[in-house]
């Protein structure tokens, strides 16, 4: 009986250590930008217009093409694995503080994913809505991008991606027009037509390539300067 309950108090023990460790860690990596940021804080007004917020489709969309932020004065604010409910958590460090005009948000499909555990595609919008008027709030522009096209998740299959982003997008894209925020549709533009994205834009069908992000900057570097000419 005894060592059945030290056992126990063992198990019990080891499980509120790792809750203890799990409490403590940066769970929406709020320290990834940190130099970065200051860094940033210190740029004129109009070398730092527009912040990039999402997972890393945002963050590979920089390695592959440097040259499109670099070149347009964009900064990249994506972190590979990330969900609507961890940018929301980092977004005044990561967009606010740096005092954009423009915030473009690419985000949803890790959620879905599970990533960080289930969330509803209500919920998924809600994070949304609430960066947006965050955004608004300190006169910043947002700018809601469609979730990419997916059939299926290599890292975490069954989670009918291919009819759940649809949705997702239809949601977003809703909101967006009832309130007068831009919304750029990457997914008519990428979709092989079974809601999945081509092999010829990407090499595990949810991450574009090269000749991807070509297709998402030409749709999206008009719209942003557009709200810049405001």
């Amino acid at each position: 009986m005894k060592s059945v309950l030290l056992i126990t108090c063992t198990i019990l023990f080891t499980m509120g250590s790792l809750n203890a460790q799990d409490k403590n860690a940066d769970w929406a990596n709020f320290g990834r930008f940190d130099s970065a940021n200051q860094a940033v804080k210190q740029l004129p007004a109009g070398d730092r217009q527009v912040v990039f917020m999402g997972n890393s489709i945002t963050e590979g969309w920089y390695r592959q093409d440097k040259d499109f932020f670099t070149g347009n004065k964009y900064i990249n604010r994506g972190i590979s694995g990330q969900t609507t409910s961890q940018m929301l958590i980092r977004f005044r460090r990561d967009v606010i503080e740096l005092g954009p005009k423009v915030v473009v948000i690419l985000a949803g499909t890790n959620d879905i994913a599970g990533n960080t555990g289930f969330i509803s595609l209500e919920n998924i919008l809600g994070n949304l809505i609430s960066m947006c008027e965050l955004a608004k709030a300190h006169h910043i522009s947002p700018v809601l991008c469609s979730v990419l096209p997916a059939f299926d998740y290599p890292w975490s299959p069954g989670k009918q991606p291919n009819i759940k982003i649809p949705q997702l997008n239809g949601l977003i894209k809703e909101y967006a027009l009832k309130n007068h925020i831009a919304y750029v549709d990457y997914f008519s533009a990428m979709t092989d037509g079974n809601n999945g994205l081509p092999k010829r834009l990407s090499g595990d069908g949810v991450h574009p390539n090269a000749d991807g992000n070509k297709i998402m900057e030409q749709t999206l570097k008009p719209v942003i300067d557009q709200i810049l000419k405001k």
